[in-house]
């Protein structure tokens, strides 16, 4: 018995000094907020301080300590996710998480952002490149002196800030970060490839219907494209090889990552790897109401851009304070500036425009010389790199990049491309605004912080180069605008494609002819918005019918936008008090238009019964309770993958399917009752067949009691870490979730990948921040979002936001707060 009681006795002091030792360090983790610390490279010391609302403020003598300080403080609080951004933009992602990131780290090294990051960061003008070298300093600094812990996320992968390098951020980091803000907001290169995948089974028609143009329009593209590509040959022959990527080995004996987490971090990374490029279910809202129409006798803005939820947020608040500079609002770790917020007399928001800025082109091989593809003078050679990729676990993997005179060939780093194509013949090449030497979204993001007016911003956006966003903007004088601000790419009156398809890359007709004049990009001037009381976008058509220029042809449907004016018009007068309500809104006008054909389907389900009775309650208005939503969109989803996927087949439905929801086919399809898609018994039986499957489905979810059904349980808002989400039991420790309502088409989005194998209706992609500006009192904004704003796991502050956002409420965003929580002074 003594030696059970001393054995006992030791384990609990181990399991004691474990818990001391875990104490210590979590203590040791977190960021000095008070006192003084040294930071060599200012030239002054820079107050920081944190207010009640867990906003920091960084007070400086110039700009250039503003910009050092900032980093410090991102360095301070979201370390990890600087270094996960440093690795993703690098294609250094498999050196710490093994071969499920291959196929991530190839494309970036294919897109080859951090040579064009090198190339722009030496054309910028002088202010820029010392707000991003001033950042860099900055973050670099911290990790020269403190003491502070790093992040358990370096602890678990084995790895350290910049990895062998040792260098956390540099410079050109800052304007390569831009560049990945780009790729995620500002391409379409995966509607291109989604169209050439439907293409290898549908004709052309079947193709507009499948993914049909803006409401009202023609599709742009005159090209019989399913006729073009089948002469050409593109496609491969059809094989038993998938059109996923593959299952990666697992993890070598050793790792910290058991055999099943890395097989749920294999899932992970082809979701974060599916995702690059693809700018579906990305969207966001915006409106400005000008001063006649509120309370005040100011105007408004409004902003929510919808963006991935992820823990740490996308966003961190900051007050910047310097002679020449007093900006407030969302910060950006990995950028020195701040993207959304206000000034003193200044506020503004943005919107995804989505332009089609990137094309895919079909490159012809030499079959005499596979080192050379045809151009419209003859065959050229391939340029060609090596990159030497390290993985964990495995030997280094040399990848060739090759280039033509478009940009690089894509599809040597994209599997799905590699099934899809016959690349003995043709490989797909990228032509992209962002890589461009001359891109200057830095320089705007930096001189917009300066602005004091509506004209000012106008003016500083003139060198906003990609993504496109459209900008709402009003100042404390009344003034109010909008302006679509980027770059787009004119094309030839011949071209057929107009870049909505892969195009023939030898013909010299589908090459890019200069670019649309900023004077040219849709704008809205003060007394037009004036006249009508209010501008919204909510990424739908931002331009007339008659606008004489190509932007996109992949506009969002305009269900958002239609809410939003509608719910401004039934109103006289505006507060901030009404725009809450409408950020608030899980109206889905999409829902309405689809639910007669839900109600009344044959069904013979026994909760059959249950289930119509809770439809005939719901009225479009997808709320967390609601069992009549939870029905609508698990029936959407079957629908999609029993009448769209049993054309396409289920393999090409699953990769495309997530991000895409098709919703417009659907809607096109059951007003036809389309039954070459439907099949011959028509659309009502497939919509019964749909329904059986879903209550089924949900009843093993939520059990037999249709009134205890809620569509919240299963459609939580995620904010999924990076890369610890759906990873075992880290995912428990480090995701944020909360139940939400809505969906795609509501104004408080909640758009959920249907194709996630463990939640297919988690809320993935919903706005991110949300921010009210009112411009009679500046002082009185307001902002939040769905974390909050440590980065680091434990932290009080890492979540402590969540249940704010979810329940649409805010916190104050001043330049002036009446007291502060912390004072942190840091020196010379």
């Amino acid at each position: 018995m003594k030696w059970f009681r001393r054995i006992g006795l030791g384990a609990l002091s181990l399991l004691v000094a474990l818990a001391a030792a875990l104490g210590v360090y979590v203590y040791r983790a977190l960021p000095v907020m008070d006192g003084e610390l040294a930071a060599p490279g200012l030239s002054q010391p820079v107050q920081l301080s944190r207010d009640d609302a867990d906003v920091t403020h960084i007070e400086a003598t110039s700009e250039r300590d503003a910009w050092f300080a900032l980093g410090y403080v991102h360095a301070q609080e979201r370390g990890w996710q600087l270094e996960f951004n440093r690795r993703v933009m690098h294609g250094q992602l498999s050196e710490i998480l093994g071969e499920a990131t291959l196929e991530t780290d190839k494309l970036l090294r294919t897109l080859g952002v951090l040579e064009a990051a090198n190339r722009q960061l030496a054309a910028l003008p002088p202010d820029a490149q010392r707000a991003v070298q001033a950042y860099a300093d900055g973050i670099n600094a911290f990790y020269a002196t403190s003491t502070q812990a790093l992040p358990p996320e370096f602890h678990v992968l084995g790895t350290r800030p910049g990895g062998e390098s040792g260098v956390a951020w540099t410079a050109a980091d800052s304007v390569g970060w831009a560049i990945m803000m780009a790729l995620d907001l500002g391409g379409n290169m995966g509607n291109e490839f989604t169209r050439l995948s439907a293409l290898q089974v549908l004709d052309t028609e079947a193709l507009w219907q499948f993914l049909p143009p803006y409401p009202g329009e023609r599709p742009v593209a005159r090209a019989d494209l399913a006729r073009l590509y089948a002469e050409l040959g593109v496609y491969r022959a059809p094989t038993t090889q998938s059109l996923a990527p593959a299952e990666p080995l697992p993890q070598p004996p050793g790792s910290l990552l058991t055999a099943a987490m890395q097989s749920d971090l294999a899932a992970w990374a082809n979701d974060f790897s599916n995702n690059l490029g693809t700018v579906d279910g990305k969207g966001s809202n915006n409106w400005v109401i000008a001063g006649e129409r509120t309370v005040s006798g100011k105007p408004i803005v409004a902003n929510d851009p919808h963006l991935s939820l992820s823990a740490p947020a996308i966003w961190y608040f900051a007050r910047l304070k310097a002679p020449g500079l007093d900006v407030a609002g969302a910060s950006v770790p990995g950028l020195p500036f701040i993207l959304l917020g206000r000034t003193r007399h200044v506020a503004w928001g943005f919107t995804n425009t989505a332009p089609d800025v990137q094309d895919l082109y079909i490159e012809r091989i030499d079959p005499a010389n596979p080192a050379r593809y045809q151009t419209p003078d003859g065959w050229a050679d391939f340029t060609t790199r090596q990159e030497t990729i390290r993985v964990k676990g495995q030997p280094d993997v040399v990848h060739t990049v090759r280039h033509t005179r478009h940009g690089p060939v894509v599809s040597d780093a994209q599997a799905s491309h590699q099934a899809l194509i016959d690349t003995s013949r043709y490989v797909l090449s990228l032509r992209w605004t962002a890589l461009d030497t001359d891109n200057r979204a830095v320089v705007a993001g930096v001189r917009s912080n300066r602005a004091q007016s509506v004209a000012e911003l106008m003016a500083a956006y003139e060198d906003f180069h990609a993504p496109m966003q459209n900008v709402v903007m009003a100042d404390t004088a009344g003034q109010v605008a909008f302006k679509a601000t980027g770059r787009v790419p004119l094309r030839h009156p011949d071209n057929d494609i107009m870049g909505v398809a892969p195009s023939p890359g030898w013909d010299a007709r589908y090459d890019w002819q200069g670019w649309l004049p900023y004077a040219d990009t849709p704008e809205v001037d003060h007394a037009t918005i004036t006249a009508a009381g209010w501008w919204s976008t909510a990424n739908q058509r931002v331009h007339d019918a008659d606008y004489p220029h190509f932007i996109t042809q992949d506009w969002e449907i305009p269900y958002r936008k239609d809410r939003i004016d509608a719910l401004i018009a039934a109103r006289g007068q505006h507060d901030l008090a009404s725009q809450s309500a409408i950020h608030a809104d899980v109206v889905s006008e999409s829902a309405r238009v689809l639910l007669p054909h839900l109600l009344g389907a044959p069904v013979g389900h026994p909760l059959a019964d249950a289930a119509q009775s809770a439809l005939t309650t719901f009225n479009g208005e997808l709320r967390a309770d609601s069992a009549g939503a939870l029905i609508f969109a698990v029936w959407t989803d079957e629908f999609t993958r029993g009448v769209i996927g049993g054309r396409l087949g289920e393999e090409r439905l699953m990769g495309m399917y997530g991000r895409r929801v098709f919703r417009p086919a659907i809607e096109g399809i059951l007003a036809r009752n389309d039954t070459a898609w439907c099949g011959a018994a028509g659309c009502a039986v497939a919509s019964g067949q749909a329904l059986e499957r879903s209550l089924t489905r949900i009843a093993t979810w939520q059990g037999n009691d249709v009134s205890a059904w809620q569509w919240g349980k299963a459609h939580p808002a995620l904010s999924a870490h990076k890369p610890f989400s759906n990873v075992g039991p880290l995912a428990k420790v480090f995701d944020v979730r909360v139940p939400t309502g809505g969906d795609r088409f509501t104004v408080n989005m909640g758009h959920f990948h249907a194709n996630h194998a463990k939640e297919p209706f988690a809320n993935r992609h919903g706005p991110s921040l949300r921010a009210l500006y009112d411009l009679g009192d500046l002082e009185n904004s307001r902002f939040i979002y769905q974390t909050g704003q440590s980065g680091l796991v434990f932290s009080e502050r890492y979540r402590d936001m969540s249940a704010e956002w979810a329940a649409v409420q805010y916190r104050p965003l001043r330049m002036d707060p009446p007291a502060f929580s912390h004072r942190l002074t840091l020196r010379p």
